[in-house]
């Protein structure tokens, strides 16, 4: 059996989360990841997400339903800030990331900061 990249199943947990039209309990995303993960597996991760505060919870019966608290996008600049604070040239960084844009992005990108995107 080969190895999850690291924050793999975070990612499957949350996709989960984004998809459902209310909160769930633990074995009902367990059902819904279509894996073999087992019950404890699954819990131990939202209690992770709850404690970074990407997840909320609230008592469901004898269970916790849990919720996203932050939209996927959301979550990408809560990321991406993170990567900027902890970097030493933030310059750096974001020159390399725009650097690695396609010209479809560069363009949006351009428009949202007001600058001529036909360039």
């Amino acid at each position: 059996m080969s190895k999850r990249p690291d924050g793999a199943l975070e990612h499957d947990i949350m996709t989960v989360l984004w998809e459902a039209e209310r909160p769930l309990q633990p074995g009902e995303i367990k059902q819904r990841l279509a894996s073999d993960l087992a019950y404890t597996s699954v819990a131990t991760v939202l209690g992770r997400l709850q404690i970074k505060g990407l997840v909320r919870r609230a008592e469901a019966g004898r269970a916790f339903a849990y919720e996203a608290c932050l939209d996927e996008s959301q979550l990408a600049v809560r990321r991406i800030g993170e990567v900027l604070s902890a970097a030493s040239d933030k310059g750096q960084v974001l020159a390399g990331f725009v650097g690695s844009l396609s010209k479809k992005d560069i363009k949006a990108l351009r428009a949202m900061l007001g600058e001529d995107a036909t360039r």
